[in-house]
This record gives structure tokens, C-alpha cells and sequence, in this order.
């Protein structure tokens, strides 16, 4: 085997959805028509609800919405995340008519202790938006232009003359995603606590061809989001870390996250460790996201644990991925970054109007711009590692914020449980369902599976 053989881009890992209801594939685009015109016993299980009689201060509509069924909603997720095998799930909405708080399960197989708002987990590729509004605060600031080429930063970058910082936020690049690369899936699987260097992950994607001509295409890739965390380093002469905590975590307040350093495993206390059934390599490629009959057997008869992921290095992520936070810094953050805190008016809607279809034969389905992801009305990210699994949206039309994480990820047929349990709990949020939000909750995860 070639150490840079990889695996061609028509079998990329893609999840096997399992089939739904309909009522069950209600999407959150229903409320931009809106606007516009117990449960299961479980000791280690908890929820509760505020309730609010009137509609937001803020002026956002609350017509849209209704009121939280905690019974339904607590038996929605202890089902969901029993079927999952998950270890720990924590869920948080806010909206108008109030917030709902679920906790399930514990944070560690051999803890009582369940999780919290502020218990910690990696968040995956939900570190890709912390790394593009850096970007577009730097754009904001005249140090960059979106329509700079990156040969201008990056020399070394293969046809870079011709691919603008723009493509690398709205993954229009064409570069090949080294996380696609089967050297590293093998690493990931035979030498977890390998540490990778950005340099290292781009000297693996530029020794593959790229996928199509800039700007002809979408493809979701890790490559550009380390690219353009190098960029921020560059323009703001700091390291990565350091460029979050100025610019965001201490703006903000989010006292519970944090960029570990490259040979850094551990996350700080109180977290909630990571587990995983599948191996890299041996779900990498179309049809084989779900484990084999005979594995999954042998999980459900109880002869097979899975492995403990927590401690695994994540630095194959680097400023795609890397980050730690809590669901309360989550909610705080993409409340920040959907409703325009974070910029000025105008780069705020230049960062709006960057979101084109992911798939150009679903012009109304999932979107992806400079750094953020549309599903309906709501723009977040959904971010996913071995052991982790993350969803965080929110709609500034309805003021709605929604997070979900869990610790066993990926589920044994392949699934993403927090994006599986934010989509079925849509309709528990809007009161005019719609049929396309969920497909694109599932497509955006089916993007950011592996990373």
C-alpha cells in the first residue's frame, strides 16, 4: 500500500440514515414561512423546562413556536440515546417560550456523575466556525480580503493563484481533505497518540489531486480550514489558541472552552469522556459507515466494549477541529455568531450571503458559507471525532438556540446521534412543520463525519 494511497472521493464516508417517520423529518424552515406571513425511568436521567408567557423583548417573533412537551421531548432523547448506546447526551433549546435542559446517561462509563451545561467535550469540526469568524473579524479589520488569493499567504499552496480565501471558508477550494487519506485514517487507528503538525496534514492533501477547479464545486475538506488557521497566525502574529481566547472565549465569557496544544490529550475537568465501536479505516468508504453484522452482534450481546477515545490526540484536527467547550459556551457562541455580534453589519452580511446549497440539485436544502452552516433557518456547524458527536444552531429570525452533544460517536450503523436527536427535535420547537430541515441537519453531518 502506498503511504498517500487514498480513497477515491465517490466512496467518502457517508452515514446510512435510518428510516423515518415523516412526521420525524420535520424541518426548521418551516418557521422562515412562519415569521414571515414521562418518560423512559432513568436515575441518571434529567430535564427541566423555564417557561415564558410573552414573546421575546428582542422583537423576535414567537409565532413560530410552541411550547416545550418536556414528557415528550425527555422520552424523545432517552429513546433516541438508548438506541444509540450512548453513554451521556446533553441537550439545551432556548427560545422564546422558554429553555429545556435534558441530561442523559452519565459522562464516563464508570461514573454516577451525569452530565452538565458545564460538563466539557471536544467539539470537532464546531471548531471550523471559531477559525472562519476569526477570519472575517481580519477581514472586517482590512488585514485580508475574501478575494485574495491564497498564494498571496501561501506560496506552497497548489494552484493557490487561482483559489481565493473565500473558497477555502466556503470549502469551494477544490483541495483534497487529507482527512480522506487512508495514511491517516492507518495512523489514526495504530498510533492514536500521534502528533500532528499543520504542516504535516497539508503535505498530505497537496499530494493528492484536488477534486475539481476552484469555485467548480463543493467538497468538504479539513484542508482549508488549516490553511486558513495558518493565516490567522500569520496576520495576527499569535498562535492559534491564543487568537480564540483574545478574540472570542474572553469576549464572551466562555469559561469552558478551550484550543489544547498540539501535544495536549487531556481535556480539563469536569468532562465527559469519549467512546467509540468503530475504527477509522474500518468504516472508511461508501457502504461500510455501519459496522459489520458480526461486530454488531457481538456489541449487542455485550462481548464487545468500546474503545475509550478521550484521550486520543486530536491534533489531526488542528484549527479544523480541535477545540473543547461546554453546551453552555456552544449556545452562548453560535448565539454570537448567527445574530451578527461578532461582526459589523456589512461583514456579517457578506458572511450571510455567502451560504450557497451544498448540493446544487437541492437549492433550497443544506448551505455552507464562509466558515458556517445553514440547515433551514438556523446557522451553526455540526462537528464529530471518534468518541464525540456535536450539533449547534441557531435561528435569529426566532431566537432559538439548540445544542445537543454525545460521547459514543460514530453509532454502530453509522448515524450522528446529537444531529439525529437535534432533527427529531424540531418539531418540539416549531409549530408549522416543513419536510427539508432535517434532510439538512443530515446532510451537514454527513459533511463533517470524520472531523
Amino acid at each position: 500500500m502506498s503511504p498517500l494511497e487514498v480513497i477515491p472521493r465517490a466512496t467518502r464516508r457517508r452515514r446510512t440514515s435510518r428510516a423515518k417517520p415523516a412526521a420525524l423529518a420535520v424541518l426548521l424552515s418551516a418557521a422562515l414561512v412562519a415569521t414571515a406571513c414521562s418518560s423512559d425511568s432513568d436515575d441518571s436521567s434529567s430535564s427541566s423546562t423555564t417557561a415564558s408567557a410573552s414573546t421575546s423583548a428582542s422583537g423576535s417573533s414567537s409565532s413560530a413556536l410552541v411550547p416545550f412537551d418536556t414528557a415528550a421531548m425527555d422520552k424523545l432523547v432517552n429513546d433516541m440515546a438508548t438506541e444509540y448506546r450512548e453513554i451521556g447526551m446533553m441537550v439545551l433549546i432556548r427560545t422564546p417560550q422558554g429553555e429545556y435542559v435534558k441530561s442523559f446517561g452519565t459522562t464516563a462509563i464508570d461514573s454516577t456523575d451525569a452530565p452538565t451545561l458545564d460538563t466539557k467535550v471536544r467539539i470537532g469540526s464546531n471548531t471550523k466556525t471559531w477559525t472562519g469568524t476569526a477570519i472575517m473579524q481580519m477581514v472586517q479589520e482590512g488585514k485580508i480580503s475574501v478575494d485574495d488569493p491564497v498564494s498571496k499567504y501561501r506560496p506552497d499552496v497548489p494552484n493557490g493563484e487561482n483559489i481565493t480565501v473565500g473558497q477555502l471558508l466556503n470549502m469551494r477550494s477544490g483541495l483534497y481533505n487529507y482527512t480522506e487519506t487512508v495514511t491517516l485514517n492507518e495512523a489514526l487507528d495504530n498510533e492514536p497518540q500521534k502528533v500532528w503538525t499543520p504542516e504535516q496534514l497539508l503535505a498530505l492533501a497537496f499530494a493528492n489531486p484536488p477534486y475539481f477547479a476552484p469555485d467548480q464545486g463543493y467538497h468538504y475538506s479539513n484542508t482549508n480550514t488549516v490553511l486558513l488557521g495558518l493565516i490567522a497566525e500569520q496576520l495576527d502574529g499569535k498562535p492559534i489558541a491564543q487568537i480564540f481566547q483574545d478574540r472570542f472565549f474572553s469576549t464572551l465569557g466562555m469559561t469552558g472552552s478551550s484550543f489544547p496544544a498540539n501535544t495536549d490529550t487531556a481535556i480539563p475537568a469536569p468532562y465527559a469522556s469519549g467512546y467509540s465501536y468503530s475504527g477509522n479505516i474500518e468504516t472508511l468508504g461508501e457502504g461500510k459507515e455501519s459496522l459489520s453484522p458480526e461486530r454488531i452482534a457481538a456489541i449487542e450481546a455485550g462481548t464487545v466494549a468500546p474503545r475509550v477515545t478521550t484521550n486520543d490526540n486530536p491534533s489531526w484536527t488542528w484549527s479544523a477541529g480541535q477545540g473543547i467547550a461546554t453546551a453552555n459556551d456552544l449556545a452562548t457562541w453560535v448565539k454570537a455568531m448567527g445574530s451578527g455580534d461578532l461582526l459589523d453589519e456589512a461583514t456579517q452580511q457578506l458572511r450571510i450571503d455567502s451560504v450557497q446549497p451544498t448540493d446544487p440539485n437541492k437549492p433550497d436544502g443544506a448551505g455552507y458559507g464562509y466558515g458556517i452552516a445553514q440547515m433551514g433557518p438556523m446557522y451553526g456547524h455540526i462537528g464529530e471525532m471518534p468518541g464525540y458527536n456535536s450539533f449547534m444552531g441557531y435561528d435569529p429570525a426566532n431566537d432559538v438556540t439548540l445544542v445537543v452533544w454525545a460521547n459514543l460517536a460514530p453509532t454502530i450503523d453509522g448515524n450522528a446521534a446529537a444531529a439525529r436527536v437535534a432533527m427529531e427535535l424540531v418539531p418540539f420547537i416549531y409549530g408549522a412543520p416543513d419536510t427539508s430541515t432535517g434532510g439538512d441537519i443530515d446532510d451537514t453531518a454527513d459533511d463533517t463525519s470524520g472531523g
